[in-house]
């Protein structure tokens, strides 16, 4: 098959650039992750930042040490980069969460009514909701069409929250937030956003679009450390009782009373995951140190490159939703005829050393309408990624479909034997 020459070169250094994994095979090859979709690297950044962190680590607001002094104004300061990097509104809230799951449960438990979502989400923003009044609106065919069906929605009965992804997970397909505020603001709800998938390919502007809440993770951001934000408007969640019941949400307690703390600590319980937040804002940093305009470039020609060699298999069938999205993220999620997904994923891992995603990923409900339930294959570029790591996978399914795999696969897929060693430490 023929590829386009031009070379694209990873934008930033991260973790594991240079990583040699082992192959079925023997010998091995260097590592081509294209499943940052799921979960990115560290930034070289992200990681250098928690080492400066890491000696001075220490209880965070009632230690009096010297290092507690330090991890207390680091995650001081993480939430002031973090609201900046997203455009947040002066009086804002910034809660650190686990990941975007977590920001949507403890977003559950403040909505003061009825949600309305796509049926196109992530299980993140489709499972916390149904606590309460979940109403689901199935998406059209084209983005225009989808948006009418969630206005007609809204103004046929109120909601208090209107819950939609930025970026699809599956297909990559950017919706119109613009759009899609004006039609919550215009039928009095409030939206918000799942940018799990979206934050760490575009620039989001909670203020200038008028976002209310915003949710992402650090594991997608090059920050995989555990933590994650939910950005937004500050009543509900001052309103809501705590997300966790414990220390460090408090300020004071009896055996018979509690008087809870003010946001963001009220939903805090716990030690803070202080390594997780410094994280989290040395890559909102270092991410805006880059050109917008550089970011877009890259992921435009790894994307295109991506989509056109897959489009040339025989066989291949790339999954969309609206025919007339315009935007898309560097990310594929396809079929190839005659291979089963897992089958395509174990074979690309073994045999020639790439990552991709296999399965319905957290999305049983969008599968089901794009390929009748069955699993797909996601191939997703990222920062770090090269046209390399592209051809590579490329080549890889064209072997696939001209030769078939070198090696065996059990039932479930899994390569027999598999003598590839795991590091001694993992296991």
């Amino acid at each position: 098959m023929t590829l386009a020459t031009q070379a694209v070169r990873p934008l930033l250094p991260l973790v594991g650039a240079d990583l040699r994994v082992p192959l079925v095979t023997g010998g091995s090859a260097p590592y081509a992750n294209l499943d940052v979709a799921a979960s990115a690297p560290a930034l070289a950044a992200v990681a250098d930042r928690v080492a400066q962190l890491l000696p001075y680590y220490s209880s965070v607001h009632r230690g009096a040490g010297h290092g507690s002094a330090v991890s207390t104004a680091a995650l001081d300061a993480a939430r002031r980069t973090v609201a900046r990097f997203v455009g947040a509104r002066p009086d804002d809230v910034v809660q650190v969460v686990r990941h975007t799951t977590d920001a949507f449960n403890l977003l559950a438990s403040a909505v003061p009514g009825d949600v309305v979502t796509l049926d196109v989400e992530h299980h993140a923003n489709l499972l916390p909701w149904a606590r309460g009044r979940r109403r689901t609106v199935a998406a059209s065919s084209t983005l225009a069409a989808t948006v009418a069906a969630v206005e007609r929605e809204l103004a046929r009965e109120p909601a208090a929250l209107l819950a939609v992804t930025g970026a699809s997970n599956v297909t990559g397909e950017l919706l119109p937030l613009a759009e899609l505020v004006a039609v919550a603001h215009r039928h009095g709800a409030r939206i918000a956003v799942d940018g799990a998938q979206l934050v760490p390919h575009r620039r989001v502007d909670v203020a200038g679009l008028g976002i209310d809440y915003l949710a992402f993770s650090g594991h997608k951001l090059y920050a995989p450390y555990g933590a994650g934000a939910l950005v937004g408007r500050r009543d509900w969640l001052e309103d809501a009782p705590p997300y966790l019941a414990g220390g460090g949400a408090v300020r004071s307690v009896a055996l018979d009373a509690v008087t809870w703390a003010d946001v963001p600590a009220r939903h805090e319980a716990g030690t803070p995951n202080v390594v997780g937040a410094v994280a989290l804002a040395a890559a909102c940093e270092a991410l805006a140190a880059l050109p917008a305009h550089e970011q877009a470039a890259h992921e435009a020609a790894l994307g295109e490159r991506l989509r056109e060699g897959l489009a040339a298999l025989p066989g291949v069938r790339v999954l969309r939703l609206w025919d007339d999205a315009t935007d898309t993220l560097g990310l594929a999620t396809f079929t190839l005829a005659g291979h089963p997904a897992e089958l395509v994923a174990q074979y690309l891992s073994a045999e020639h050393a790439v990552a991709v995603r296999a399965g319905r990923f957290c999305a049983h409900p969008l599968l089901d309408r794009l390929n009748d339930g069955g699993t797909a294959v996601r191939a997703s570029v990222g920062l770090g990624t090269s046209s390399a790591d592209v051809d590579r996978l490329l080549a890889a399914l064209d072997e696939l479909v001209t030769t078939g795999p070198r090696w065996t696969y059990d039932a479930a897929h899994l390569p027999v034997p598999d003598p590839r060693p795991l590091p001694g430490w993992a296991v």
